[in-house]
């Protein structure tokens, strides 16, 4: 079983940052690949970005390419997003999920975290 608890979110103006943290605890979580969903109210929930476990390749949605970045620190078991040039319309709960298999631009993964809030004021 794997835990995921993600933090960093918070409220910040149009143009401004944020980084998010998902801490992973279990057995073997250097294995798993990681990713970033968000929802916003009344909407679908939305692939982010993700990485492979060994952080050597991610991928993002063309909503955020070029402006949210990825990072892995596999000794600390924590993926960061940090998450430049806000948007309102990036505003959503954030949650990372982990699974073990590819592909892993999916929206089908094993664990999820319960998320944080992310709100950008214009």
């Amino acid at each position: 079983q794997v835990q995921l608890v993600e933090s960093g979110g918070g409220m910040v103006q149009a143009g401004g940052s944020l980084r998010l943290s998902c801490k992973a605890s279990g057995p073997s979580v250097s294995d798993y690949h990681l990713g970033w969903f968000r929802q916003a109210p009344g909407k679908e929930r939305q692939f982010v970005a993700a990485i492979t476990s060994t952080g050597i390749t991610s991928y993002y949605a063309d909503s955020v390419q070029g402006r949210f970045a990825l990072s892995r620190n596999n000794a600390e078991n924590t993926v960061y997003l940090q998450m430049d040039s806000l948007e309102p319309g990036d505003t959503a709960v954030y949650s990372c999920a982990a699974k073990r298999s590819r592909p892993i631009r999916s929206h089908e993964y094993d664990y999820w975290g319960q998320g944080t809030q992310v709100t950008v004021s214009s």
